[in-house]
Formats: C-alpha cells, structure tokens, sequence
C-alpha cells in the first residue's frame, strides 16, 4: 500500500473546463475548511483566472500544469494529491494516462465518464496495478452513473436489514427530469459510435449487459437483458400506470450496476436483473408515446453514425465547452425511483432526487462530495484493497451521508 502523506486533499483536472470550473465552485463553497484543493490543467494562465473567480476561499490553491499527452506531468500531479477528480473528456481520448498515472501512485481518482469501451480498457489494463497500490478508481461519479448506482446499493442495504432475501427484479425509472444534455456527453457519444462502426469486436463488448464485469462468463444465466426495451407500468410494480421509454442513460448505467453487484460477489443476489426506463405520462397514448421514444433514441445514434445526418446534426447538437446558464442551471431537477422485488416477495421503492441541472448542478455536487469522500473519509469507505470500481463499491454509504447533507434525497420504503 501506498503512503496517503501528501501535499494536497483533492485535485481538480480540467479545471478551466465548463464542468470543471462547477466542480471547482462547488469544492470552494461546500468544502470544510482546511480542505487541501488544487486546480490541474494545460494552462496555468487560465487556472488562474479559474482561481481569481472563487471567492477569497480558493485565493491559496495550487495550480498545477497537468497535460494528457504529458506522462511526467501527469505522474508529479498523481503524487501530489490524496484525490484527482477528472473532468477532462471524452476519456477515451484524453483518460488512459491520468488513470495509469494515479493507479501507480497509489492516488484515488474520480470522473463524469459514460464510455463503456473506455472503463473496460480502464478495467483491463489498471485494475489489478491499482489494487496492488490501493488506489480507488473510481469512474462515473456524476448523473452516470450515481443515482443508479447508489439507489440499488441503498435498497440491497434496506432489503437486507430487514433480511427480506435478495434483489431480483429492479427497475430505475426517471419519473421526471429537467435539464440539458451536455457537449462532452455528445462528443463522447461520437468517439464510442466512430469506434463500434469499425470494429465488430468493440460493437459486440459495447452491445454487451456484462460488458464491465469482472468475470463476464461467471454471470447467473438470466436470459436475455435489454437495455432498450419498452416496459409495462404494471411489469415494474403493481399499481404503476401507463408505459415506460428506454432511458437513454440506461446501456451504460446497467452495465455499472451489474459491475457492482459482481464486485460484492453477487451481493445483491445471482437472481438480480436490472433496466432503466423514463415516465412519458400514463394516458392511453404512453405506448405510443414510449415507442416513439425507443425509436427516436434509435435514430438519433444512427444518425450519428451517417457523415451527412451527423454534419447536419453537429451543426445544432451543444458543443464540447458549452453549458447552460446559471439560471437554467439552477431550475434543473430529477426524480429517479428505482423499484424492486426480493426473493421473499417483498417490494422496495428507492427515491434518488436533487435540485439543480443533472448534467450540470448536481452533477458537480455529486463528483464534488465523491473527492470529498475519498480525501476526507477514507477509513469509512466500503472495505477494498483498491482497483477500477464503482460509486457503490468504492463509495457506498459514506457517499449517500454526504449527498444527503448536500440536499439530495435518497429515501427507501417499503412498499
């Protein structure tokens, strides 16, 4: 195991990004005192204009030059922190060297990644050198995958505090959300649709539930999961109205939830199955409006994936840099229940839900208090000898305490 004696708590990289500037704000307003933080990025001229408009309680943080394509940057950032919280994408591009370079050193590390091909290659190539070094790598600590993550974690809690068997049936549905889609989700989308064209092997592991799973051949056999199916209310719990859409979040939130549960050794139970859906309403139109969802969703990758509709589309689709204002970001919200059924029949219903932008204002708190987790409590994290985990595994119930104290809600009731 690695010394955790360092100069500094948290570190944030990209700081002279959009997102990366939330994070810094976020750290800067809601951090406890003392709290060590730094800012990492290409520009020290910028990071210091970042730093000019935080408030007198980041006038004192290092700047740190810190580059992708500079290993040896990379590697004096890694040893200069407990906690790197990355907010440079699309990771697949830019990620590799700065997760290599805290895997070594032993340092924990944090981002707002979505790539499914980025995180197995994250998994193949550093999971074991960060498990020999105890640094926690942890991807997805935004609005992927988060709410899913931790809501399935706080009902396996509930449900076995209340020794109510396991978890078989689970559904996340998104009953209502306001915000925007971010550029850097966009452009990562891009990178992942360019590679899967090309390569059958990548659009096979992509396409694939266990795709970020340790064993992906040691699975339960549970037949056929889709992550893109239209959902009956009634199928999700008794009671629920209408129908449900896929959620577009869902094909890589799954496979992070399903990485979780083989992380604990099947914790939640080999009889558990999990989809995310979204409401659309419950009138009688709910089928045809879900399925007119599934299919947009659909059209929307492949014209994506199509030079002309794609030119058409980059022309009006947010830009990598590009946010919402502070206003809009502040009007945001979302509302995820994420239910269950357990092997002794009970039914379980857990409430994940904040105030602000998802993509945006609550994803800066939830990558925030992610750091904070790491750098501030690291005794009470779930027992790991380190390794590219998840929110649940590598964070558990010290991150849901602190997303509570921060406003969120995440609430479980039996139903």
């Amino acid at each position: 195991m690695t010394s955790r004696a360092r100069d500094l708590d948290v570190v944030v990289y990209g700081a002279t990004g959009f997102v990366g500037r939330l994070v810094a704000e976020y750290l800067a307003e809601h951090a406890p005192a003392g709290t060590r933080i730094g800012l990492a990025g290409r520009s020290v001229e910028k990071l210091e204009r970042v730093r000019a408009g935080l408030g007198p309680a980041a006038v004192g943080w290092p700047l740190l030059r810190a580059d992708a394509t500079d290993d040896a940057s990379l590697d004096n950032l890694a040893a200069a922190t407990h906690v790197v919280a990355s907010t440079v994408g699309p990771y697949a591009r830019y990620g590799l060297p700065l997760v290599r370079a805290c895997a070594e050193a032993g340092t924990d590390y944090v981002d707002l990644t979505g790539e499914v091909l980025f995180v197995r290659e994250s998994i193949d190539r550093y999971h074991d050198v960060a498990a020999s070094t105890g640094a926690r790598i942890v991807h997805s600590c935004g609005f992927d995958s988060v709410p899913s993550d931790l809501g399935v974690h706080a009902l396996h809690r509930q449900v076995r505090a209340d020794d109510a068997g396991d978890l078989t049936e689970t559904t996340l549905v998104v009953t209502s959300v306001r915000g925007g889609l971010s550029g850097g989700t966009i452009d990562s989308l891009r990178m992942q649709i360019d590679a899967v064209t090309h390569d059958a092997g990548l659009r096979k592991l992509a396409l694939s539930p266990y795709s970020l799973s340790p064993d992906p051949v040691s699975e339960p056999a549970l037949g056929r999961q889709s992550d893109a199916a239209v959902v009956r209310g009634s199928d999700i719990t008794p009671g629920m109205p209408g129908w449900k859409a896929p959620f577009f979040m869902g094909p890589y939130n799954t496979r992070v939830v399903r990485r979780s549960n083989a992380l604990t050794g099947y914790g939640y139970g080999r009889l558990f199955r999990y989809r995310e859906v979204m409401n659309v309403g419950s009138s009688p139109l709910s089928a045809l409006l879900a399925g007119g969802t599934a299919a947009g969703m659909g059209a929307a990758v492949a014209g994506l994936a199509f030079p002309p509709t794609r030119w058409l589309l980059d022309r009006v689709l947010p830009k990598p840099g590009e946010g919402p204002s502070e206003k809009s970001r502040r009007s945001g919200h979302f509302t995820i229940d994420v239910h269950t059924a357990t092997t002794s029949g009970a039914r379980y219903c857990c409430r994940v839900a904040a105030q602000g932008d998802p993509g945006y204002a609550a994803t800066a708190v939830m990558l925030g208090e992610s750091a904070l987790s790491l750098a501030l409590q690291h005794d009470a994290l779930p027992d790991s000898p380190g390794g590219v985990l998840t929110p649940a595994t590598g964070l558990g119930d010290v991150l849901v305490d602190r997303l509570r104290d921060a406003g969120f809600e995440i609430a479980v009731r039996r139903m």
